[in-house]
């Protein structure tokens, strides 16, 4: 495998996330565009991670030629079937372009099932809890969410979910989708459920993951031994429910087997940190793969290997060694560091993939994900064309020549029409008077600006001593500028 690495980042900032310079050009195009990372090793291999866009489909950043069709039993047996958030395993090579050819696209369901609400959706913390056969999910503000919105999910909703079990077991989700009338055909069976966990009882017939009681005495193993089947294991089953027991018709080792090694050594896979990076033996967990950071590991996004905590969405990209483990060629940032919503989208730059919205450039890469509520909706960039209300999670960036812009993870475009308000979450850059620089948009202080649990003189220190504090924004246009309504301080996970 030759790799090309396009970027390298210099943290500049306190925290986990590392305010970023991007020293070479990549997906953003030319002529005066943002250097942004291009996403992907180069070679030939396995990549896993969430589907990004279409064209054919879009993986880790690498736009992959298909043959339309798609290996799994779930029902998305066809490419024109894919959500972006689905995590797909693509088995082929790739060139330094960002161009590739897949030569196996697989989809599998993590979990599918009635659900249950443990925690609705909170509009302050973005996020959610649910549960699908007794297994606990958290969604985000950076899951994908089809046929429904988030805040109307409910007890008996059939839905289906991709996503990485968490160390506690728990389920983090990049994609939900709802069973609705008009998509019960790529459901396969409509009443087939999917359940992945650790075996945490077993008997000669039955199994318990969790609370969910299994009956396997009819499946028919795949990748396993019957025999072998002991509590601790993690697997998949699919089968029915009859009353409150799940009666297995197949049964196989769990969503880990996607990460396992093809007919080539190169990996890249997206998954959040199991075991925060342990400078002693130079491993990170992710996924449960044991990840080597060695001196000439790169990191895109992230300061050190020292950032690497628990919980973290990265992206790794490697090798795998003789034992299973990965040495990391290349460790990038997935996680969102900033927010934003309003609209609508200003200045869409087709050819260098960015516009403008409050004030703030936003850069598309590959690595962006455009969505909202429609099932049926493929969206890209010209569809933001719309006045629609907006909302952004990405990594908060600056060029080599000091621009400061967020690159999109996420953009969700809204129904609802723009009502001149605005509202960021980032890190303070600069602090002046009666302006206050936010993800590279000046904001102004004026006597009507509501400071939030935060005397104004105690955040003037914070960015005097160069903490680069990070704040909750609210504003609009006035006159000729920005003017805040309301400054609130962030909590900070990373502080």
């Amino acid at each position: 495998m030759k790799r090309h690495i396009r970027n390298r980042v210099i943290g500049l900032a306190a925290g986990t996330v590392a305010f970023g310079a991007i020293s070479a050009c990549g997906g953003g195009g030319s002529g005066g565009g943002l250097d942004v990372a291009d996403g992907g090793i180069r070679g030939t291999g396995s990549s896993v991670g969430p589907v990004s866009g279409f064209g054919s489909v879009f993986v880790n950043g690498v736009e992959f030629s298909t043959d339309r069709t798609v290996v799994g039993d779930d029902g998305i047996n066809q490419e024109s079937r894919l959500v972006v958030g689905m995590i797909l395993r693509v088995d082929g090579e790739w060139r330094e372009t960002g161009l590739g050819d897949a030569d196996t696209v697989e989809y599998d369901d993590t979990l599918r099932g009635t659900m249950q609400v443990l925690t609705p959706w909170d509009p302050v913390s973005k996020t959610a809890t649910v549960q699908i056969l007794g297994q606990t999910v958290r969604i985000d503000s950076q899951t994908v969410l089809k046929g429904t919105l988030v805040e109307n999910l409910a007890d008996g909703d059939f839905v289906r979910m991709s996503g990485w079990r968490l160390p506690n077991g728990d389920f983090r989700a990049s994609y939900i989708g709802l069973r609705t009338d008009q998509n019960r055909d790529v459901f396969d069976d409509q009443d087939k459920v999917e359940l992945e966990g650790v075996i945490t009882e077993l008997s000669d017939s039955q199994l318990w993951i969790g609370s969910q009681v299994v009956d396997y005495s009819g499946a028919e193993p795949d990748g396993l031994d019957l025999a072998n089947l002991a509590v601790d294991l993690a697997v998949e089953v699919e089968g029915y429910m009859v009353d409150s027991v799940l009666m297995a018709d197949e049964i196989r080792p769990d969503d880990s087997r996607r990460y396992s090694p093809g007919t080539e050594d190169d990996i890249e896979f997206v998954g959040p940190v199991s075991s925060a990076f342990d400078p002693a033996t130079g491993v990170v967990t992710v996924n449960g793969i044991s990840v080597q950071v060695t001196d000439e590991t790169e990191f895109d996004g992230i300061a050190g290997p020292s950032d690497l905590v628990q919980g973290l969405l990265i992206q790794v990209e490697g090798d795998f060694e003789s034992d299973g483990s990965v040495t990391a060629e290349e460790i990038e940032l997935r996680e969102a560091d900033s927010e934003f919503e309003g609209g609508p989208a200003q200045e869409i730059d087709l050819t260098l993939r960015q516009f403008r919205v409050g004030g703030v450039l936003v850069q598309v890469t590959p690595l962006t994900i455009i969505t909202d509520d429609d099932d049926e909706s493929r969206l890209s960039l010209s569809d933001l064309a719309l006045p629609r209300e907006l909302e952004i999670e990405g990594i908060e960036r600056v060029d080599n020549d000091g621009r400061i812009y967020l690159e999109a993870l996420k953009i969700e475009r809204e129904d609802d029409s723009p009502d001149g308000e605005f509202e960021l979450t980032g890190r303070i850059s600069e602090m002046v008077g009666d302006r206050i620089q936010v993800l590279g948009v000046n904001l102004y202080i004026n006597t009507e600006t509501e400071f939030v649990d935060i005397l104004r003189g105690e955040l003037q220190e914070l960015v005097d001593d160069r903490q680069r504090p990070k704040v909750e924004v609210e504003y609009e246009f006035s006159g000729a500028q920005y003017v805040i309504d309301e400054i609130e301080l962030e909590e900070d996970d990373d502080d």
